[in-house]
């Protein structure tokens, strides 16, 4: 998932699909991500990118940074900007979107795409004729002809959350879903940790900025969002980054990802001390979390003023925004 500086939010999820991903070293969804928000202007825009590049280039290869570990596969996602929602459903190079106009839409590991569809690969029925998976006789519905058998299932967890809440969905809403363990939205278990979380506001009023309150750490549950405005000059944040290796990262060597180096950067290690607290002292865990919301709710509260402000925004007063937090943060973990 990320962001960039023209309001282009993209969301990226494993699914499961009857034909499984090539194993062969090619564009990961991850990859396709950060291409679509790098080339792309509008959602539209990121779409284009990301099924041109799937055409050129296909998509495949090991999600795991480890020789040890194998795993392919699939990719939903689901893009948007302030004036425009497509939800990009992919099997191979062939593909599926649908432009969502209202409502509330979530991606998850199942395809949900179904007989709306507003755009698509050019051979995608064809392709689905010569597998045997579609007679071409009945309505094409997509997630029918590419799921498995078993697995075309209601899968999304938070959207039954985000329907009831649905005319009055507010960034905290949203931290709070995000955070739901008990729906399986928020995953910490020993196979599994969900790793970073985002929250964007893309305001209608195109004069007021779009603001993302990104954790940059994970298990959202016992992490801070914290608000970054894209403006020129913006502070870069090693402290968030993690480490260059240079030509020495396995990523650049092949075969590559034989070994696994450690990445974690500044932050990611003092909330894994925060972390501990919180799982081995009730009393001082508490105390911990009860700031760390604190500190949360003082950043939500600064950005609603300059949502709600009548007065143009001067860059130079937030260009250093998420530097400062990310500082505060760590020196609180200290």
């Amino acid at each position: 998932m990320g962001a960039n500086e023209h309001g282009v939010c993209i969301a990226n999820e494993a699914i499961n699909a009857r034909e499984p991903a090539a194993e062969t070293e090619a564009l990961l969804g991850m990859d396709l991500v950060r291409l679509g928000l790098e080339r792309g202007a509008t959602a539209k825009e990121a779409l284009d990118v990301i099924v041109a590049l799937l055409e050129e280039h296909g998509q495949g290869g090991n999600y795991y940074e480890d020789a040890n570990s194998y795993h392919s596969f699939q990719s939903a996602y689901l893009i948007v900007d302030s004036g425009e929602a497509w939800v990009l459903e992919t099997v191979g190079k062939y593909w599926a979107a649908e432009r969502i106009t209202e409502g509330v839409k979530c991606i998850c590991n199942q395809l949900s795409l179904m007989t709306k569809i507003d755009a698509e690969h050019p051979e995608l029925r064809s392709y689905a004729q010569s597998q045997g998976w579609w007679t071409g006789e009945d309505e094409f519905n997509f997630s029918e002809v590419f799921s498995p058998a078993d697995d075309h299932l209601a899968c999304c967890s938070g959207k039954d959350s985000l329907e009831k809440q649905e005319e009055s969905i507010t960034v905290q809403t949203m931290i709070d879903i995000l955070r739901d363990k008990a729906s399986g939205v928020c995953i910490d278990s020993e196979s599994f940790l969900t790793t970073a979380s985002v929250v964007s506001v893309l305001p209608q009023n195109r004069s007021s900025p779009c603001i993302h309150y990104f954790t940059g750490t994970p298990d959202p549950s016992r992490s801070i969002f914290k608000p970054f405005i894209f403006v020129d000059d913006v502070k870069l944040v090693p402290k968030a980054q993690s480490p260059c290796f240079g030509d020495d990262d396995p990523a650049k060597k092949e075969p590559r990802f034989q070994e696994k180096p450690d990445r974690r950067h500044e932050l990611y290690k003092a909330h894994e001390w925060a972390r501990a607290v919180l799982e081995s002292d009730e009393e001082q865990g508490q105390k911990l979390r009860k700031t760390m919301l604190e500190l949360e709710k003082q950043g939500l509260e600064a950005m609603e003023e300059i949502l709600t402000s009548n007065d143009p925004l001067d860059p130079t007063e937030v260009g250093d925004l998420f530097y400062d937090c990310v500082d505060t943060e760590i020196k609180f973990f200290k």
